[in-house]
């Protein structure tokens, strides 16, 4: 493995603040359906109880009282109004909870504290934010570009989507960090491999480079080869090996770290008065703080061994996802009609009806995508099976994202069977040890559209 070393660039490279606009923040709120949408990104490491459940306080005071984490593990509140956004922030600032602007810089939710990641990630990111604002004139920045730092461990980043993405791997000297461009940990273009003090200014010369495209530019704009030059790297190198991460939900022990509890939302919301109620109930078992992270989730930290059981009952008792084997889990939904004006579809009370009618269809091995319309704001990339609000009613894509062509229809009177037929064909189906996801497959999208219009 070759390691990079990147020559020293004097004053002319500045990063600087980002733009905003086309994410919703506590500046620039967004319109949906059920009023105004603020998406948070705190800067802790973890938040302390106190800090959240005064959070879910200002939640249901200032807005309608739900709480969403998003896909990537970043907080939502809804229902806001234009008088009610200031108030939003002055309570935020009265918790002193500090809210990230600028550039998305993601880390593993446990890191630090992960015993099996190769480097804590979270020095980078700290410097790299200093970085930025210690330049004079600010970068002019995609509002929507992403930096992953990503140091392994049980719960990496390696499946989420990075404009720019550094990689830990271990080498004989000790932890190195893989720059790549664009993608997945799997499918990300490799650049170099860098270590110590050059790494940071990498990660600047590659967002200069991103300002000289203008902005709008992604990291699928850059040449990897222009940025190794850039870099005076000589090779590429090899592709690190990311293991797979570990499933959130449920108790995980972390050696000297003590153990986490991972739950889930479900169907990525909760009522702010139910999670300041759960919280309530676990700092009195010795919680401390909590973890955002991917998947519409959060880790409890504090627990101890005999404890976390009994908070892991109390977090079923309040609906979240406390299993791998939840059924829920296989399920992706948008804010749906309730929360958007261009949704056609009842989201959440559909995916209760999925789990009660079609359980066989949910056994970890796919994901159904319930989208209230074509956008697919939930889960922009292909499922196994989409369903899709429309004007005439509902449409089924089969291994599709939301914006592909329906193969099959129904209205809301047809649901219910529709969604049966699906769950008893492939109860009829499958093989003995056989997945949903391989039995759909080896049926075929014809006869799984034939069954969900007319069995």
């Amino acid at each position: 493995m070759t390691i990079c070393a990147l020559p020293s660039t004097g004053d002319a490279g500045t990063v600087a603040s980002m733009r905003r606009g086309a994410c919703p923040s506590l500046a620039e709120p967004m319109q949906t359906g059920d009023g105004l949408l603020v998406r948070l990104r705190p800067t802790d490491d973890s938040l302390t109880l106190p800090k959240v459940i005064a959070l879910a306080a200002a939640a249901e005071r200032f807005g309608n009282g739900i709480i969403e984490i998003t896909a990537r593990g970043n907080l939502q509140l809804r229902g806001l109004s234009a008088a009610s956004v200031p108030m939003l922030a002055q309570a935020i600032g009265d918790a002193e909870i500090t809210i990230a602007e600028g550039v998305v810089i993601e880390v593993p939710p446990l890191a630090g504290i992960d015993p099996d990641e190769l480097a804590d990630p979270q020095p980078i990111a700290s410097e790299l934010r200093e970085a930025l604002r210690a330049r004079q004139v600010p970068l002019k920045l995609a509002p929507k570009l992403s930096v992953v730092i990503d140091s392994g461990g049980r719960f990496g980043l390696g499946g989420v989507i990075a404009d720019i993405r550094l990689q830990a791997v271990s080498t004989a000297g000790g932890a190195a960090w893989v720059l790549s461009l664009d993608g997945t940990a799997a499918k990300a273009s490799i650049v170099g491999t860098f270590t110590g003090d050059a790494v940071v200014p990498a990660l600047m010369t590659v967002l200069e480079k991103l300002a000289s495209l203008g902005a709008a530019a992604r990291g699928r704009d850059l040449d990897p080869a222009d940025i190794r030059s850039l870099c005076r790297c000589g090779t590429s190198g090899e592709r690190p090996v990311v293991p797979r991460s570990a499933a959130i939900p449920g108790i995980h022990t972390l050696g000297s770290a003590g153990t986490v509890l991972g739950l889930g939302l479900a169907f990525a919301q909760v009522e702010a008065a139910a999670l300041a109620s759960y919280l309530h109930q676990v700092q009195a078992l010795g919680a401390n703080a909590i973890r955002l992270a991917p998947g519409h989730a959060f880790f409890v930290l504090g627990l101890r061994s005999e404890t976390a059981a009994v908070a892991q009952s109390l977090a079923a008792a309040h609906g979240f996802r406390t299993a791998e084997q939840d059924p829920r889990n296989a399920i992706a939904t948008c804010a749906g009609s309730k929360g958007c004006a261009s949704a056609r579809m009842e989201t959440k009370g559909m995916a209760e009806r999925l789990v009660e009618a079609a359980p066989e269809l949910l056994d970890g091995s796919l994901t159904v995508h319930l989208s209230g319309c074509a956008k697919g704001c939930a889960r922009p990339k292909p499922s196994e099976l989409t369903l899709v609000g429309a004007p005439s009613g509902y449409g089924l894509v089969v291994n599709g994202a939301a914006n592909g062509l329906p193969s099959a229809y129904t209205d809301e009177n047809g649901m219910g069977s529709a969604l049966a037929r699906l769950g008893r064909l492939v109860r009829q189906n499958k093989d003995a040890g056989e997945s949903a996801q391989s039995c759909l497959t080896r049926l075929g999208a014809a006869r799984v559209s034939a069954a969900f219009e007319q069995g």
